[in-house]
């Protein structure tokens, strides 16, 4: 028992510090030595946890993914026991997204993207994770949804969403709360607005 736990520690930790230095350094740029040093284990731990760069960056991808999840099913919860509306649900996701202190990681994982498969797959995973939920809350907010519509529906919100949370770099004038709000609004009104 005291050697899984042990391994997921470093398992967690090998992920921390990997967050950080790619986010920082960028993910080719960051060594295995720097990373192991900033993990406090060797640099063999890292390949006994992982094959390698991409095996961690899956790793980050697939937590990244099962948190998105339970923010959902947690907003999905509120939702149907009425304690928030379908714009409060926007509105929370949204912020949601905007709450990344890795951002720069995000970007060099969608720039991995294009450049190897396997990474882009792993985005597309996620990506169409995201829609089944995204399209739930779109059909609340206008239940004719269906068919093209729909599709349409579930790329422009994953659109805000990816948008919102990459923000930073265009130094937004007005604050996280605000935007969130205002997006929630412009959304649920598109939706409706859509037959």
């Amino acid at each position: 028992m005291v050697a899984p736990q042990h391994e997921q520690n470093a398992r967690n930790r090998i992920l921390g510090a990997a967050r950080n230095l790619f986010a920082a350094n960028g993910f080719h740029q960051t060594a295995m030595a720097e990373l192991a040093a900033a993990a406090q284990v060797s640099v063999g731990q890292i390949y006994r946890l992982f094959k390698g760069k991409e095996d961690i960056i899956e790793a980050i991808v697939q937590a990244d993914a099962q948190e998105r999840e339970r923010t959902i099913q947690h907003l999905q919860d509120r939702l149907d026991a009425g304690d928030i509306s379908v714009e409060q649900t926007f509105e929370l996701l949204m912020l949601d997204v905007m709450d990344n202190p890795h951002e720069a990681l995000s970007f060099d994982i969608l720039a991995e993207g294009f450049r190897n498969g396997r990474v882009a797959d792993m985005i597309a995973d996620m990506c169409n994770g995201l829609r089944k939920s995204l399209s739930d809350f779109a059909c609340l907010a206008n239940p004719g949804l269906s068919g093209e519509a729909l599709k349409s529906a579930e790329e422009m919100i994953l659109a805000c969403l990816f948008g919102l949370g990459h923000r930073s770099l265009s130094r937004p004038s007005i604050n996280d709360e605000r935007t969130a709000r205002c997006a929630a609004f412009m959304i649920v009104a598109a939706l409706r607005a859509m037959k």
